[in-house]
């Protein structure tokens, strides 16, 4: 494709449309569908390669738990003056599927055996086109169907083994792909079963039929191990592959992997380092740190120590002080620092906190029963990157053979972006939770829902593989109690439901946890027009969680809501839908799974099944 296509949004690019995943543009009138390309053709396409480039953003405890030393932002074009030359340099997307139909003529084939213009992506059906006295091009559309693998690879259609050749027929024995005379694919009747496909010569038929069935496809084509995202990037496969429409959802899950900037990562002085960072931490012989920093200023770093206020002894120990944390850092799960930071008392820093402030608000009688510490996040900002992505399922375990590479080797840096926003933290009162999480019909409740993710989890991996993580009721309460705030905060503070996203603390261990974060999770101007921390105050927090709890005690779906007949099988959950605690999957950390409305109100019986069930006897 030599043209451009379109505009991305940049948090599009670590989720929906991040490398690996099929978009569908518009090129002159045209439609044209393509796979986002790898890292490598960031590096190739987007100049300078790496960590060189100047849109790239850092995250000391990501970096370490990715094992990455930077980020980089999805590239922007630079602005030109009118007398200066445009910038040119564009990421890449690959033509994929390369089968293409005419909308009039139903005739299919690979994209060369259309007819194109110089320079221009789309492809249009000469015949068609002469027929309509050329007025106007015939434009060819992509195939609606594709082949993918639970591993990640993506393929196409295998079309001459699904129509079934007569033995004579020479039609799939072409020596290329490039020179298939075409098949045709004609809707004869409503519904797949009506969706006819057929060979004009031989006059094979065979309609698409079960195309989607699991047992279709059992003894069918085995994957090619296709990458066509990655250059020269196929692999060994083998395994069985399904038929999915191209602009399905379960064709492309972002893994991501994020973290929110807390003391002491956040200050103003690892702001002011920036890339020295690097530079600083990574000396043969630490002991030379003062030494080094000494050379240094004299030259660049000059300007950073006179903005600091600091002399070259005083920021080695600074930085002696901040390897020392960050040796001591927990890697396998970021959340226990950033609950720390929010239920503790907030330290004293003679360094500025540019990037975390929190301010804690009294809790009332009227919640204190079940809410334990409420703290306003005045400033907040996350480092969300995406570090592969899967297909088929949503991701499971992030370190799992399934999800699928963004490059061909490991570079040291990953596509990411940065959110500043605010939010409202909420803690849940440990003892009374305590007392709730023991009681039988909870744990049995939340027991068949981690019994059904076990069972699909050892189906997925294997009946040795167990989840990273399990299923608790305190996960399952704070995970719907903030489902059911989110919805309440749109209507309190005017946003979206998709600016809003969840970050659920729930643990149990060594560290527990049990609290929850709202926060402004879309880059753009919803992100810190302080609407949302300020309905953390006291005086409003109270009234937004009770009428967020009264709001949910009927659902216009009830009484088959209530008692379990809503919800998806694959969901894990219960007594839920969207009419009440379903919320935008981007916005849900585990795609709207693990919820259970009666725990927060009960299920009708007044058993005190639900944590809040009280708070509506009150009212």
């Amino acid at each position: 494709m030599k043209n451009d296509l379109q505009d991305l949004r940049r948090s599009a690019v670590v989720s929906t449309f991040g490398p690996g995943s099929v978009i569908d543009f518009r090129a002159g009138g045209g439609a044209v569908s393509g796979i986002a390309a790898g890292l490598e053709e960031w590096d190739r396409s987007f100049p300078p390669a790496g960590l060189a480039h100047p849109q790239v953003i850092r995250e000391p405890r990501l970096q370490k738990k990715l094992g990455v030393k930077g980020f980089r932002t999805p590239p922007v074009l630079l602005e030109r003056g009118k007398d200066d030359d445009p910038d040119t340099r564009r990421l890449v997307a690959v033509r994929f599927p390369r089968w293409l139909q005419c909308p009039g003529c139903d005739l299919i084939k690979p994209e060369r055996r259309w007819k194109s213009d110089p320079g221009k992506a789309f492809r249009y059906c000469a015949a068609c086109t002469e027929k309509a006295h050329g007025d106007s091009k015939v434009f060819v559309i992509p195939v609606r169907f594709v082949m993918a693998c639970r591993h990640g690879h993506l393929d196409e259609f295998p079309w001459d083994w699904w129509v079934g050749h007569e033995p004579d027929c020479n039609v799939a024995k072409r020596d290329t792909t490039d020179r298939h005379p075409g098949l045709t694919l004609r809707a004869e009747k409503p519904g797949l079963a009506g969706l006819i496909l057929s060979c004009p010569k031989c006059g094979a038929r065979r309609s698409m039929d079960g195309v989607f069935s699991k047992k279709t496809w059992e003894h069918g084509p085995r994957c090619r191990g296709r990458r066509p995202w990655l250059a020269d990037g196929d692999e060994t496969c083998g395994r069985q592959q399904n038929a999915v429409q191209r602009g399905a959802s379960n064709l492309y899950f972002a893994v991501t992997e994020s973290a929110l900037s807390i003391p002491p990562w956040s200050d103003h002085l690892q702001e002011a380092l920036g890339d020295w960072w690097s530079s600083l931490t990574n000396l043969d012989d630490m002991s030379r740190l003062e030494d080094y920093i000494d050379l240094l200023a004299r030259g660049d770093l000059e300007s950073t120590l006179r903005e600091l206020g600091m002399s070259a002894a005083e920021l080695a120990e600074a930085v002696r002080l901040r390897l020392d944390s960050f040796g001591m850092m927990q890697t396998d799960d970021l959340r226990p620092a950033e609950y720390r930071q929010f239920v503790t008392e907030a330290g004293r820093s003679s360094i500025p906190d540019s990037e975390f402030e929190t301010r804690r608000e009294p809790v009332t009688a009227g919640i204190a029963p079940w809410i334990s510490r409420v703290v306003r996040a005045v400033r907040l900002r996350e480092v969300r990157a995406i570090t592969g992505f899967t297909r088929i399922d949503p991701p499971g375990d992030p370190e799992s053979p399934e999800v699928a590479r963004l490059s061909k080797t490991p570079l040291d840096w990953l596509p990411a972006i940065e959110v500043r926003g605010e939010g409202i933290f909420l803690a849940l009162n440990g003892e009374r939770l305590a007392q709730w999480e023991s009681r039988p019909d909870v744990i049995a409740r939340v027991s068949s829902c981690e019994g059904a993710h076990l069972a699909d989890w050892k189906e997925r991996y294997g009946e040795d593989a167990s989840p990273p993580r399990s299923t608790t009721p305190r996960y399952m309460l704070c995970h719907t109690l903030a489902h059911t705030l989110m919805r309440q905060l749109t209507l309190e503070c005017g946003y979206s439901s998709a600016s809003l996203q969840e970050r659920i603390y729930a643990g149990i261990g060594e560290e527990p946890m049990a609290g929850l974060l709202i926060y402004t999770a879309t880059p753009d101007s919803d992100g810190t027009l302080g609407g949302l921390e300020r309905q953390g105050k006291t005086g409003r927090i109270e009234g937004i969680l009770q009428r967020a709890i009264e709001a949910i005690e009927w659902c216009s779906s009830d009484p088959l809501c209530i008692t379990d007949m809503m919800g998806a099988i694959s969901s894990y959950s219960h007594s839920v839908c969207h009419a009440c605690c379903l919320a935008p999957e981007t916005s849900c950390e585990t795609f709207n799974s693990f919820l259970d409305r009666a725990l927060l109100i009960g299920d009708g019986s007044g058993s005190g099944l639900g944590f809040f069930e009280d708070m509506l006897r009150r009212h």
